[in-house]
């Protein structure tokens, strides 16, 4: 009895086109085929549009380790991710600032405040600074 040529463990997705990859893509590839179909985009279309034969971006998709720096920042711009994000590098989420501190607040309405009454509360700040040990801007 013969071996099958592609084993029945193995899923073969219908919007797959060609033969099943034998390695899972590297990070970057695997990003880049991810943002090309959230936007409904052909392999051909997306070569194109990165200005590259559609030989090269199925290598970058499906085997490129180590893309250059060039290719990472133009396939980052086109998509509007950050190069950490296609590279599928960790990126923080910017912190969720709480509400303003007290000194905060008071900053904001001595901001408020005309030129001449900002100078005498600055006045006053540095000299509660300096009588406890603090150095000041001025």
């Amino acid at each position: 009895m013969s071996k099958p040529l592609i084993p029945q463990n193995r899923l073969y997705l219908g919007d797959m086109a060609g033969r099943p990859p034998i390695n899972q893509a590297p990070p970057f590839g695997g990003n880049l085929a991810v943002l090309r179909k959230a936007r409904g985009w052909t392999q051909p279309q997306l070569a194109e549009a990165l200005g590259i034969t559609l030989a090269a971006l199925t290598y970058y998709e499906r085997q490129a380790r180590n893309p250059s720096a060039e290719f990472v920042a133009k396939a980052a711009k086109l998509f509007n991710v950050s190069v950490d994000e296609l590279l599928g590098h960790a990126v923080r989420p910017a912190r969720k600032s709480g509400p303003p501190s007290q000194i905060e607040e008071r900053l904001r309405a001595v901001r408020s405040l005309p030129r001449e009454k900002q100078k005498i509360v600055l006045q006053f700040l540095d000299s509660f600074l300096q009588t406890n040990g603090r150095k000041t801007a001025s």
